[in-house]
């Protein structure tokens, strides 16, 4: 063989070997993109799977075949009139929210409990709505972000499907709009829109947990995210207490004492019911009592703010007295730390502790009944058996966010 030739034959031959060896490593390289691609792909699955969300509804509740969430009570077997929702012990349920997916529910319920929608990511919505506290938190004034305090003690969540008005004094009309004032606020959670956008969309479970929730519209959005805390909070239904069983026939339910307080609560020396009426134990609207605030603080204008009202000076919503045992201290400032206290000053008389200077146009149903200890033993001995938890939802074990629990 030529030395041209042999030359021709050794330059082939490394120019073979180069290809093969670029091939392989080209090879290797697609191995392993695929190997990283599936290494995603699993992990996502994974954090899909870990934070599936529920396809039951919650008790109390039936599910029907188009996904959605709908309340069952022995109180919709009762009429009230003009669908008000006020009456007797006997009396039915004033309009509601239902609805919603189980999927949507569940999300607000983990939504709820994760520190991920604060601006710092310290506090959750359960930070001032605790379960164990009447989806209260126990202070007078709430307390947000870096310790900053409110000025209002937080309303419970209990049965706010059946709520037309939200907060104190009543300036949001939907659970939606209400959902915006403590993430915006900056006393509480001090988070801004796209902030919150950001968290969630960035987040490696919610994108997936969103897209179970809302299969029609999978991206995560401002509505999505109210959406799925309103959904969340008209699960909070609680209708099943003593008191209700009593209400449905079973008179064995409360002892001679309590059914002694609700002939107290209901009579028209005491009116309590003319205002906190069954079955929800409010009448939804706003009331001028004239409550005392703490002292060293100026008087809070209330509704008188919001719906630019003299008349409403003062004038607050009225709270359910469901699971009120759970939800001291009371009234807007939580200015009495017991039932008894806030019992006893209904009794006092009508504007007893308006102060100096001021003229609020009091509610007619309050006057002077005088009641005596052992009257306002037997109210406080009844409110007791309206708690009822029966109903109160399981707080996640973990967070998306992979923030610790803040409870």
């Amino acid at each position: 063989m030529s030395l041209t030739k042999q030359a021709g034959t050794r330059g082939l031959m490394q120019t073979g070997t180069r290809n093969v060896a670029k091939n392989a490593s080209l090879a290797a390289c697609l191995l392993v993109l695929v190997a990283m691609n599936a290494f995603y792909i699993t992990s996502g699955y994974a954090a899909s799977e870990r934070f599936k969300l529920a396809d039951q509804c919650p008790q109390g509740f039936q599910l029907t075949e188009q996904n959605q969430c709908l309340l069952r009570s022995l109180y919709q077997f009762y009429e009230s009139t003009q669908n008000r929702g006020v009456g007797g012990t006997q009396t039915g349920l004033p309009p509601y929210r239902d609805g919603f997916s189980p999927q949507q529910i569940d999300l607000g319920r983990h939504l709820f409990f994760d520190p991920i929608m604060s601006g710092d990511q310290t506090i959750a919505c359960a930070s001032c709505h605790q379960p164990d506290k009447g989806f209260s938190d126990g202070r007078a004034v709430s307390v947000g972000v870096q310790g900053r305090k409110g000025t209002r003690s937080a309303p419970s969540l209990w049965n706010s499907a059946f709520l037309p008005y939200f907060f104190w004094d009543a300036r949001a009309k939907t659970l939606e709009l209400q959902a915006m004032g403590p993430l915006y606020s900056p006393l509480e959670m001090a988070t801004t829109p796209p902030k919150l956008l950001e968290s969630l969309q960035l987040n490696q479970h919610y994108p997936a947990m969103f897209a179970q929730a809302f299969p029609e519209q999978p991206d995560i959005s401002l509505d999505t995210i109210y959406t799925s805390l309103a959904a969340f909070q008209t699960s909070l239904v609680s209708l099943n207490s003593r008191y209700d069983q009593y209400a449905h026939g079973n008179h064995s339910a409360l002892t001679d004492h309590e059914i002694d307080g609700l002939n107290v609560f209901r009579s028209f020396v005491a009116r309590c019911a003319e205002c906190h009426t069954p079955p929800l134990f409010t009448n939804n609207q706003i009331a001028v009592i004239g409550t005392p605030e703490p002292v060293g603080k100026s008087l809070d204008p209330g509704a008188e703010a919001v719906f630019k009202s003299k008349k409403l000076r003062a004038g607050f919503k009225v709270p359910t007295l469901r699971n009120i045992t759970k939800t001291a201290p009371y009234m807007h400032s939580g200015v009495f730390t017991t039932l008894t206290e806030a019992a006893e000053f209904y009794s006092k008389g009508r504007g007893h502790a308006i102060p100096e200077g001021e003229e609020l146009q009091i509610h007619w149903h309050i006057w002077e009944p005088e009641l005596k200890a052992e009257e306002v033993a037997m109210l406080v001995a009844f409110m007791a058996t309206l708690d009822d938890e029966s109903f109160k939802p399981n707080v996640p074990v973990e967070n998306p966010s992979g923030l610790p629990p803040v409870l």
